[in-house]
């Protein structure tokens, strides 16, 4: 049986990574210019496109659940739902943490790499949803401050990458320097996948012996930092970055 639940989960992840490439690409082929003459109004236009994605996103965590590839525990569901302007930080064990954050959260935002506006499968998407590309440090805090004023909530990972399994989080400082500087609310989430899968160092069909276990929480504390008057930014953004590591660290520790 056990043998059996492996070859199944295995066919699976492979339809349900199919079903998402090839669902990116019909859309970025034939619905995102659809949408752009539709909706001529920029702000209207990424406002339906990231309303496609979150129903997208949603339908696609359904299909992992559904067909037994992975399951979801997803605490805070409705507080998650009702954000609004805020910075929603999270730690990054897998391939697949955007995507249940915005199947959960309607209006979110995202800070995304710039290689990614010039891949041919996606960029259609990306443009269309105005998500927030990383070329330029000071373009990047003045489309999050626009953002998060809009009443959009931004999904930062601290780490930048997905983490390593079994190594310590280790946070960069973009994160803390954007909170720092547009001073909006901070809801931390934390997840943990067991056992893990589709991490950093995984390709995509080394599953894991049983079924996988997505968990992913609202934090119960959030991290204070006193912003210090006539501080040099970079000091209170590495002392911040210290703080987020060991905030997440204690609450990795209660999964």
């Amino acid at each position: 049986m056990k043998y059996l639940s492996y070859c199944w989960r295995l066919c699976s992840t492979a339809f349900c990574f199919t079903l998402f490439g090839l669902g990116g690409l019909l859309i970025s082929i034939f619905v995102c210019p659809l949408q752009r003459l539709m909706y001529r109004d920029q702000m209207v236009r990424n406002q339906k496109t990231r309303q496609m994605v979150h129903y997208l996103f949603k339908f696609f965590v359904q299909v992992l659940n559904i067909t037994g590839t992975i399951r979801f525990n997803i605490e805070n569901k409705q507080e998650l739902n009702n954000l609004r302007g805020h910075i929603v930080m999270a730690n990054h064990p897998s391939l697949i943490d955007v995507v249940v954050l915005i199947s959960i959260i309607p209006n979110a935002d995202c800070v995304v790499k710039a290689s990614l506006f010039k891949n041919p499968f996606m960029k259609a998407i990306l443009n269309n949803t105005g998500y927030i590309s990383n070329d330029s440090a000071d373009g990047v805090m003045d489309d999050c401050n626009q953002s998060l004023a809009a009443g959009n909530n931004l999904i930062i990972f601290p780490e930048g990458t997905r983490t390593t399994a079994g190594k310590t989080i280790k946070f960069q400082r973009g994160a803390a320097n954007i909170a720092l500087r547009c001073r909006a609310a901070i809801t931390t989430v934390v997840i943990n996948v067991t056992p893990t899968t589709l991490t950093k160092a995984e390709k995509w069909y080394h599953i894991p012996q049983r079924r996988a276990l997505f968990t992913l929480r609202i934090s119960n504390s959030t991290p204070n930092f006193e912003m210090a008057e006539g501080q040099a930014m970079s000091k209170m953004s590495r002392q911040f970055t210290a703080v987020l590591e060991q905030h997440f660290i204690q609450e990795l520790k209660k999964a």
